[in-house]
């Protein structure tokens, strides 16, 4: 049964009447499952820092360099599909605890690496991790949650992520500080990310399979008994029943994969839903900040070591941002949420044009576009990154949700790859300015886009929200 008020909140004694011992585990899960967000965090932002150090040892050119950053970015497209469709198959527990393997062998084989080849090959091994994490989190948060806590759950995620950003870009400037200029320096930074992979396979191998995975496998006991560790009695058996009697139903349906989505209107038009969203989040340029941050601050104005600690600061208002973003998913609807980081960050791409533009050079222009970056990064990651990845581990069915919100991020990651492959010729070529007005242009069309087809997702359980899609969009 649909648990809902007329405003479409879940009432508040649904949480009030868990035991603690329920509400325990299920922050538990939260804390454990989400190691698997750190670890996507540290793994993408550690290359920032390491990266210099690493040109010397291994001879890296122009090109090499390029490989190396970009290959996890491919690897994470991968993975992304692949553990999506691993999670459908085999359960969510299962594959994060394959990811947490390859996260370990990943981030050894970086800090191992003897030459390019190798480094690019434990590159793409880190990005199958870190996309099948991007994916598979999320879902199993999602799936897990209870509809009135899961926006704060699942986005737990995303504030995992920005803190191993900010853990990387710290770490990175702690030992470097340490080591000096001596070799080897990067090892200690890239092996660092083995930790936290232990932990989240040692904490897996603790935690239960996704309730609503196993009722779509018609293993309703063992979801029945996993409800109960994470919801009160009544409401464990009542959730149960909804959501076993959507599992029928999809098994006589048979949706899962690539032949239900073309075949079914109503999937078809779900999965260009989850396109558009992956690709809104992508095309503000916010890996424009995050991978060439420094170097944008540099061209501002800044001396090198001011542009470093200055990206720093980056990473301290992402993590501060995301805190904002959960607590205003309790309180704001998603739809309206993403529009207005998209206003907001539009507006701060547009003045860091025009700053760079009008501005002559000197500390008034580097800290007015710092202002700027600063400003688009509260957007982004308060708003627009948090709905993003809550709003793809919502919308798809229950038999084909890791498919659905895989095949969606594998767009994210390309969309990903290329705008970071493309932004440093973008602005040798017609200069920073220009470039950035280019994503003002983007962000028009993603206000656009949001406004027009975004369903709202607030307050439904995953099983009325299926419902309420199937007979929008059939």
């Amino acid at each position: 049964m649909d648990v809902r008020n007329d405003a479409g909140e879940a009432p508040a004694a649904v949480t009030q009447d868990a035991p603690p011992a329920v509400s325990r585990r299920l922050r538990l899960i939260t804390v454990i499952a989400t190691f698997g967000g750190l670890l996507f965090g540290y793994d993408t932002g550690v290359i920032n820092g390491a990266l210099p150090y690493m040109t010397d040892d291994l001879g890296l050119t122009a090109v090499t360099e390029g490989m190396v950053t970009s290959s996890l970015l491919l690897g994470a497209a991968l993975g992304a599909v692949v553990g999506g469709r691993l999670s459908d198959a085999r359960g969510r527990r299962r594959t994060i605890l394959v990811l947490a393997v390859l996260f370990f062998v990943g981030a050894l084989g970086c800090t191992l690496a003897p030459t390019t080849a190798v480094m690019v090959v434990a590159r793409f091994v880190l990005g199958l991790a870190v996309g099948g994490a991007s994916v598979t989190v999320p879902v199993y948060l999602a799936e897990v949650s209870p509809a009135e806590r899961r926006g704060a759950l699942v986005t737990r995620n995303e504030l995992m992520i920005v803190s191993g950003q900010l853990l990387a870009f710290t770490s990175n400037a702690v030992i470097a500080r340490v080591g000096g200029e001596s070799g080897g320096v990067w090892r200690w930074m890239l092996v660092i990310a083995t930790v936290p992979a232990v932990v989240l396979w040692f904490g897996m191998l603790v935690m239960p399979e996704s309730p609503r995975w196993l009722a779509s496998r018609t293993r309703f006991g063992e979801a029945l008994e996993v409800l109960r560790q994470v919801r009160s009695r009544q409401r464990a058996e009542a959730e149960l029943a909804e959501v076993s009697a959507l599992a029928v139903k999809e098994e006589q349906e048979r949706l899962g994969g690539w032949q239900d989505m073309m075949a079914t209107p109503w999937i078809r038009r779900l999965m260009f839903i989850g396109f558009g969203i992956a690709i809104v989040q992508q095309i503000t340029g916010v890996n424009t900040i995050m991978y060439y941050g420094t170097q944008i601050l540099t061209d501002a104005g800044f001396a090198a070591d001011s542009a470093l600690t200055a990206n720093i600061a980056n990473g301290v208002i992402s993590v501060l941002a995301t805190f904002v973003g959960i607590w205003l998913l309790g309180r704001v609807d998603r739809r309206p949420m993403l529009m207005a980081g998209q206003i907001g960050t539009t507006v701060a791409l547009l003045l860091i044009g025009v700053f760079s533009l009008v501005l002559p050079s000197g500390d008034g222009r580097a800290y007015a576009v710092l202002a700027m970056t600063v400003t688009f990064l509260a957007f982004q990651q308060g708003a627009i990154s948090p709905v993003t990845w809550l709003m793809l581990s919502e919308i798809f069915p229950m038999r084909m949700r890791g498919f659905g919100m895989g095949v969606a991020a594998v767009v994210l990651w390309l969309t990903n790859f290329v705008i970071g492959l493309v932004f440093p010729s973008l602005v040798s070529g017609i200069g920073i300015s220009n470039t950035f007005f280019l994503f003002v242009v983007a962000g028009l069309f993603s206000l656009t886009f949001v406004k027009l087809y975004v369903p709202e997702t607030k307050g439904r359980s995953l099983e009325s929200l299926e419902a309420e899609l199937r007979a929008r969009f059939s």
